[in-house]
């Protein structure tokens, strides 16, 4: 059975355009676009018409960042795929890209297909993953190859965190030359974790245990000097690199100076960056370790170099690292030790939503909006045309979004599987309507009408930067 939506009279907004059209979806795709009010427009018919007058129409949003179920600090994010795809519908995301995790010890394998099954048949909108390295051995870099034939094309790893998720500059290099001559992509989360741990053991030891030190020692100048290390590595390897979370000005700088020598460097940062700092790790009491993430909140002033850097494309994506925890028994591990928090913020619900305000704000333009939250990750990730766009051809994964709502960000009413919001009482202006996933209602006039096993898994190419 074939069937057909029109969704008229709205302003269809991509990376690269802003017209008033009729969209035609026809089996899950877009079939045609047509200026309203045109001859062309007028002569379609539809089992379903919605009204898209006086909003926008945009592609899904592609959140290339999350961690659903991630284990972590001794516990577990507290969004499973199901509660954690389904807040993404709820705020206009139809594609997450999620971190299976290796264990040290274990083969890339072990952990994707542990992460296969968690996903499978649990997800509200379309997934893809991308592969945690935590121990870079010969056995390990052989299967790279193996993934990136499978549609796992990039590779996360972690000057960060040792004992954990923690690589040395060999190993990193070692997978980076295997990206090289596979055309994977190596993201980094690019802290100094040696000389992090050094400062934690200091500050503790001086009795500094409240959450704002969790910022006070995962200094800007150690982001900015492993980014560096980053890319000097990337480029003795001839590798691409992707930088994760990006949060300080010193990193901004970093990733601006190979790109202005036509490196292959990309960056990512995400709304708590550019919405939260360093007064909110330090709200009294232990409100403070709501905000613990790494890389940590920074100081405000930061955040002007973040949005300059989004403007003029050195930085190239919004993602969320939504890794949420719980306040109550779950961020609470921590309290008499910083250490100890579970680092992570909830956040893929608000990510649409947060950026939709920086257009208002004048932040960034509208065409910006769509290209940092769908089209650029989808071709970083090696899903356009499928994914964030809006063209014939492509995946009907659509928003139907009202520019002039009004919402109060809250865990009152937020579909996040957490007990709190990292952005409590923001108020902004913008608000998903109605859902699209491959045609399918997911979200329908504000009404959640999807469900679990609706999400396909989606393997990716390589990354379109680079073909």
């Amino acid at each position: 059975m074939s069937t057909r939506t029109l969704i008229r009279g709205g302003l269809v907004v991509t990376a690269s355009d802003e017209l008033h059209a009729d969209v035609l979806i026809e089996d899950g795709r877009i079939a045609a676009l047509a200026a309203h009010g045109s001859d062309a427009a007028a002569g379609w018919t539809a089992d379903r018409v919605l009204d898209a007058t006086d909003r926008y129409v945009i592609p899904g949003g592609v959140d290339a960042h999350t961690h659903m179920e991630l284990p972590f600090g001794g516990t577990f994010a507290s969004d499973t795929f199901e509660t954690g795809t389904r807040a993404a519908a709820w705020g206009g995301t139809t594609t997450i890209v999620d971190f299976a995790v290796q264990s040290v010890g274990h083969s890339l394998r072990e952990g994707l297909d542990t992460w296969y099954a968690k996903a499978d048949g649990n997800c509200a909108v379309d997934y893809a993953f991308h592969m945690i390295m935590s121990d870079v051995t010969p056995t390990t870099l052989k299967e790279m190859a193996l993934l990136v034939q499978e549609g796992i094309t990039s590779f996360k790893l972690f000057m960060a965190y040792p004992g954990v998720f923690y690589s040395d500059d060999g190993q990193i290099l070692r997978a980076m030359q295997v990206a090289a001559d596979t055309g994977g992509l190596i993201m980094m989360h690019a802290e100094n974790g040696i000389a992090i741990d050094v400062l934690v053991e200091q500050a503790l030891a001086r009795g500094e245990t409240d959450p704002r030190f969790h910022g006070e020692v995962r200094k800007a100048l150690l982001e900015a000097e492993a980014t560096h290390r980053a890319i000097q590595l990337a480029r003795v390897a001839g590798s691409p690199l992707y930088v994760v979370h990006v949060s300080a000005e010193e990193a901004v700088a970093e990733l601006a100076a190979a790109r202005d020598k036509g490196l292959p460097v990309f960056g990512e940062t995400c709304p708590q960056y550019l919405f939260l700092s360093t007064d909110n790790l330090a709200e009294p009491g232990f409100e403070g370790a709501k905000y613990v993430c790494s890389t940590p909140l920074r100081p405000r002033e930061h955040q002007a170099a973040l949005w300059r850097g989004l403007r003029t494309n050195d930085l190239q994506v919004v993602s969320t690292d939504h890794c949420p925890f719980c306040f109550t028994g779950q961020k609470e591990l921590g309290r008499g030790d910083f250490s100890k928090i579970p680092n992570g913020l909830p956040g893929v619900e608000n990510r649409m939503d947060l950026l939709h305000q920086a257009v208002v704000d004048g932040h960034i333009s509208r065409r910006r909006w769509i290209e940092i939250a769908c089209a650029t990750p989808a071709r970083m990730f090696g899903l356009y045309s499928q994914k964030g766009t809006i063209a014939p051809g492509a995946d009907a994964d659509v928003v139907i979004y009202d520019p002039h709502a009004t919402q109060t960000l809250s865990a009152e009413t937020h579909h996040m599987n957490v007990d709190y919001s990292a952005y409590e009482g923001k108020t902004v202006t913008g608000r998903v309507e109605t859902v699209l996933s491959r045609g399918v209602p997911v979200i329908e006039g504000r009404t959640y009408v999807g469900h679990a096993g609706h999400g396909a898994f989606l393997p990716r190419s390589t990354c379109q930067y680079l073909n």
